[in-house]
């Protein structure tokens, strides 16, 4: 079994992003899986054909995209991707689509094809705070989750995908009073948390527990 976990570099006004650091630490195999670890450009379109290239050539069984969501304080795997960009920022080539769709024959919205719930319950068992999230925004994120479905759904039939969400690392938010973070070290023991649960669950229906939020 192969799995390909990416991970954004820097954008906006920071010099880090925890996605890319992360991953890059993470173990090269769990449990005899091997994983694969992919740097992606913030950049709409261009992260997506970075991935299809990746999925190409190694053919994973699954992809595990990682991305930023400053002010959460849990680890968040990801439900859904929607089928729309609304950039509140410009991507690092400068591009803030408004209202348009990603992939004009897509769906309206693809589901996690990863357990996203065992992947939550593993994460706490290292004592690391996380939770299902129902929105990955409408950022390169949810752009980069919505299109690796997109292509598991209409080219790589065999291969499964998700998305999850991190916090900032502490040296982001010095100058971002009360906003919260989470140390490299543990992102990393969360993350590979995470994977242990895919490897896991592989074949088999999710955790059956309690992911959803009232708002």
């Amino acid at each position: 079994m192969k799995i390909l976990v990416t991970g954004f570099d820097p954008f906006g006004d920071d010099i880090i992003n925890p996605a890319i650091e992360a991953v890059k630490r993470l173990p090269d195999t769990i449990d005899g899986v091997e994983i694969i670890k992919l740097e992606i450009p913030t950049v709409f379109y261009k992260s997506a054909d970075v991935v299809k290239e990746a999925m190409e050539r190694e053919q994973p069984d699954y992809v595990l995209n990682i991305g930023q969501a400053g002010g959460r304080f849990e680890l968040t795997p990801e439900r859904v991707a929607i089928n729309l960009d609304d950039a509140r920022i410009a991507d690092n080539e400068g591009q803030q689509p408004i209202d348009v769709a990603i992939q004009a024959d897509g769906e309206a919205a693809y589901f996690s094809q990863l357990p996203i719930k065992a992947m939550v319950s593993y994460i706490k068992k290292e004592q690391i705070p996380a939770s299902v999230s129902n929105t990955a925004g409408t950022f390169v994120c949810n752009h980069i989750m919505y299109q690796t479905r997109y292509l598991t759904a209409t080219e790589f039939p065999h291969t499964k995908a998700g998305f999850m969400h991190i916090p900032f690392l502490p040296e982001q938010v010095v100058e971002r009073p009360n906003t919260p973070s989470m140390a490299l070290a543990d992102i990393v023991k969360g993350i590979t948390a995470a994977l242990k649960a895919i490897i896991d669950y592989d074949g088999k229906a999710d955790l059956e527990t309690i992911g959803g939020k009232t708002h």
